[in-house]
């Protein structure tokens, strides 16, 4: 599997942010996105996972499930957290996997168990810390296996034992046959071949 931009071209609020901006990621690749503030890292990822058209160029899966878009091959994983104050952990959680199709989800209890949030399951998300609230959003990763994974700054507000508890998910991802796109500012704690688009900060 592999994932390809042509000649992609990203126009945000009548600004052009990038242009003539092609890549491609093989299976158990990871591509760390960078660049100054305001190059279009985020943009990137929004136009992969299909929540931004693009002006100009194609962004395509070669050898995925054809009936599924990229967007359907990928999990987003934004800035936000994305989560209910009011529900549990689990509940959260069991919220996204029904969300993202369910049938074949991971249960939520072991999804936990990796992120390091077993024991807080029952503990209304409200009372979470950032940390906290960030390896829950990363549990979603794992509750229900999309082969492409689009990360914006995922290690944010992770400690150093989130941080190192989140590489080795992701070199589990990619020994497994997994992608993954990251913007980021710093290190991801794998291996990862550079994009860096341009722009001014």
């Amino acid at each position: 599997m592999r994932l390809l931009g042509s000649d992609v071209r990203c126009v945000r609020g009548g600004r052009e942010v990038f242009a003539g901006l092609s890549f491609q990621a093989a299976a158990g690749e990871a591509v760390a996105v960078t660049g100054r503030n305001g190059s279009g890292k985020t943009s990137l990822l929004r136009l992969i996972a299909g929540l931004l058209l693009p002006a100009g160029g194609s962004i395509a899966i070669e050898g995925g499930e054809t009936e599924l878009t990229v967007a359907e091959q990928a999990h987003y994983l934004g800035h936000r957290d994305a989560l209910k104050p009011a529900l549990s952990v689990d509940e959260n959680l069991s919220f996204w996997s029904d969300f993202l199709g369910g049938g074949a989800a991971r249960p939520t209890a072991d999804c936990l168990a990796a992120v390091g949030l077993a024991h807080a399951a029952e503990l209304p998300a409200a009372y979470l810390s950032a940390g906290q609230r960030r390896r829950l959003s990363l549990a979603r990763l794992l509750a229900m296996p999309r082969p492409l994974w689009l990360l914006d700054e995922p290690t944010n507000a992770l400690d150093v034992a989130g941080q190192a508890m989140f590489a080795e998910l992701m070199r589990a991802h990619l020994a497994g046959g997994g992608l993954i796109i990251a913007a980021t500012h710093g290190p991801l704690g794998i291996d990862a071949r550079e994009l860096r688009i341009g722009g001014v900060g």
